[in-house]
């Protein structure tokens, strides 16, 4: 028989006090995941019967909804508590290389430079302009650090000048739902005029009356932008004249002025359809005409130079695009000839006219061209670049008149620039190279190539990646995988002083350009969308195996994002091979298909019809449940997960996310971390300030390298 001494008894009291208080610690640490109620709905369609448990999570005013969000939010930081300081710390890494007493590089207009500046310790912008001259005194035009006082979100856009320069529109949202407030201030005194235009898309247009003003505004239900609306300055907004009323639910629409400041233009579009609508900006009280009636499938868009109007297109199936010209006197499409023909391996953009050339943006086998043609037919040639991951694109040119032509150039291991290159003397001048502040960047200690992996039918898929040398081909290092991969929508491989935190701490960087983007080409878009669009998933896991099997990475340090329709995709592919990914971030995804695009209430449904297809059509119903994440959630392991949301969103509804991580709790087999992050105050691009967005991107990150076992 033992015998208790008294010491011994005091240290046995003492560890099971240390055990009870590790208990009681742990308790109050970790907070258990939510579970979401279950209340059944029966969804019928063609027959099909599908029942949502969590359909409920639709209602953001219903007290249960907005109890569950914090609960998520709450057990979220739990999780990731122990990161805290990390995330700090990656917090003030990544804001620490962008320059805060920053500017941009004037740009002229009428007369007048306008600069767009930040200060020091302010997170919203400054927008000021010079007279004649970059050493004239500055006029403040808008502060938005003090406009923005008293707001947890704040957004000012559409600003539009008047032609005689005293005055300026411009719109405003508070609430992160895309909805903007219109308003006009004057530039001579600073005061606000009584005009408030509510439930815009924010962007308007000057006739050049100087008392004319044109904007869209929005359904309220649907969010859709549907009509136009003529406003007289110094009037009662609820007497603004409705001049053009989009009644095909499947078009949105949108109105601007020409380049030449001759025509207001009406535009409306669907995914696939476009018309235009044209009227004189010295008659503002006169009927727009219509430039060409729509034709399904005709796709074009307009810009106005002398007697002409320049018309990029895809008419006679020009898939990849061409220009046309037609007279101003009559712009039916029987009257359109071309200028540039229709190439079979170059996507035809975008173009920009000036008053002595024509530029247009190009892109062959994936890469950018910029391409300059003298309107007089002496000069047609391309500005030299040479990497194979670099992204060129036009800048900022509202001057006709210009000799220069902006442009901005940048590439995976290459900061951002500005650059002038001047139509005469062929001279390029830099007016401003991105600073990367800290002193510990420089381009030479990183790589960056393009790598092509092979689908399943044998198509090639390209990859940019890029890597601090020096890594071994090993099958050990952590990559970040990332793609779109719809709308056509490209991602171009560029520099991000953000994902330097990644790199130096041995991530590779890969973004995969799958089909439904455009990067190979309008046929690459095509083969990635409506009963194409499995493609698009199916090549992003192609290039996943692809990292796997040429040793850049292993399952166990591949980690894939995406968002929005970028967040579909990572739904879908967890879906289909969850076994390839150590872990995932899906940033406010679109993940449930099915039910949305049944829903033409919801913001952007029915404009969508063309991407996705109408799911009233059983084909399509069918198709789309096929990859629908939400529908497609089974019992069985899924990767470590971050879903991310805003409670405001207009474009993804915080409920498909919401409903999605509840049923993947409920069916989920693994322990994986399952984690949702809703900003309470925010939509679909996050939060507002210049750097509040950083503290997300801080958040993704530390979940990353808490997963890859990096603490610093």
């Amino acid at each position: 028989m033992k015998i208790i001494t008294p010491v011994l008894v005091i240290w046995l009291i003492f560890v099971i006090s240390c055990k009870q208080n590790l208990k009681m610690s742990e308790t109050t640490i970790t907070v258990n995941p939510p579970i979401a109620k279950k209340i059944e709905k029966t969804l019928e369609k063609h027959g099909d019967i599908r029942i949502d448990n969590y359909f409920w999570m639709n209602d953001r005013e219903d007290e249960n909804v907005i109890n569950h969000l914090n609960k998520e939010n709450e057990y979220t930081s739990s999780v990731l508590k122990h990161t805290e300081i990390f995330q700090k710390e990656l917090f003030e890494e990544m804001k620490g290389r962008i320059k805060e007493d920053d500017s941009s590089v004037p740009y002229k207009l009428n007369g007048y430079w306008y600069i767009t500046k930040f200060e020091k310790g302010k997170d919203y912008p400054i927008y000021t302009r010079k007279k004649d001259s970059l050493q004239a005194e500055e006029e403040m035009i808008f502060d938005c650090n003090e406009m923005a006082k008293g707001y947890s979100y704040f957004k000012l856009g559409g600003i539009a000048i008047s032609p005689d320069n005293t005055m300026a529109s411009f719109a405003v949202d508070t609430v992160s739902r895309r909805q903007y407030t219109i308003q006009i201030k004057n530039l001579k005194t600073g005061e606000l005029f009584s005009d408030k235009i509510e439930n815009t898309t924010g962007s308007s247009t000057w006739a050049n009356d100087n008392k004319t003003l044109f904007y869209t505004k929005k359904d309220d239900v649907t969010l859709r932008s549907d009509k136009i609306y003529k406003h007289q300055l110094n009037t009662d907004t609820s007497k603004d004249i409705l001049v053009y009323h989009e009644k095909d639910d499947t078009f949105n629409s949108f109105v601007y002025k020409t380049k030449s400041k001759k025509y207001i233009v009406i535009g409306s579009s669907s995914t696939l359809t476009s018309e235009y609508r044209i009227l004189e900006a010295n008659n503002p009280d006169g009927e727009f005409k219509v430039f060409q009636e729509r034709v399904r499938e005709l796709e074009y868009s307009i810009a106005h130079y002398n007697d002409s109007f320049y018309i990029v297109t895809n008419k006679d199936n020009a898939t990849n695009f061409k220009l046309q010209k037609t007279p101003e006197s009559n712009t039916t499409k029987e009257n359109w000839i071309d200028v540039l023909p229709h190439r079979n391996d170059v996507l035809l953009e975008d173009i920009e006219i000036f008053k002595d050339y024509l530029v247009v943006n190009e892109r062959l086998n994936g890469l950018n061209k910029i391409r300059i043609i003298s309107w007089n037919g002496d000069q047609d040639y391309y500005l030299p670049f040479h990497s194979e991951t670099y992204t060129a694109n036009l800048g900022n040119n509202p001057d006709f008149n210009s000799e220069e032509l902006r442009y901005n150039y940048n590439g995976l291991t290459t900061p951002s620039s500005v650059i002038d290159y001047n139509f005469k003397t062929k001279v390029k001048t830099i007016k401003k190279e991105q600073e990367v502040l800290g002193g510990k960047f420089n381009k030479d200690n990183y790589e960056s190539k393009r790598i092509w992996a092979t689908a399943k039918d044998g198509v090639k898929i390209p990859m940019s990646i890029v890597y601090k040398k020096g890594i071994k081909l090993n099958g050990k290092n952590p990559v970040l995988q990332y793609a779109y991969g719809s709308y056509g929508s490209t991602i171009d491989p560029y520099f991000s002083t953000i994902r330097l935190s990644l790199l130096d701490r041995g991530f590779i960087y890969a973004i995969s350009h799958i089909r439904g983007g455009e990067y190979l080409g309008r046929e690459w878009y095509e083969n990635g969308k409506l009963l194409t669009k499995m493609n698009t998933f199916t090549d992003f896991i192609d290039c996943s195996k692809f990292l796997i099997e040429e040793n850049y990475t292993s399952p166990e340090h591949l980690y894939a994002m995406g968002g929005s329709a970028g967040g579909l995709l990572m739904g879908t592919v967890i879906n289909l091979n969850p076994e390839l990914y150590k872990g995932v971030i899906a940033a406010v995804p679109f993940v449930d298909v099915v039910t949305t695009m049944l829903d033409d209430t919801i913001p952007l449904t029915t404009g969508e019809y063309d991407e996705w297809g109408n799911p009233n059509e059983k084909k399509y119903y069918d198709y789309m449940k096929s990859y629908s994440p939400y529908d497609n959630v089974v019992s069985k392991n899924y990767p470590n997960l971050l879903v991310t949301t805003g409670l405001h969103d207009s474009q993804v509804q915080y409920f498909e996310p919401a409903k999605w991580v509840a049923k993947l709790r409920e069916l989920k087999t693994d322990n994986n971390k399952l984690l949702f992050h809703i900003d309470m105050e925010a939509g679909h691009g996050g939060a507002s300030g210049r750097f509040e967005s950083l503290k997300e991107v801080a958040l993704e990150y530390a979940f990353l390298f808490d997963l890859e076992g990096i603490d610093h």
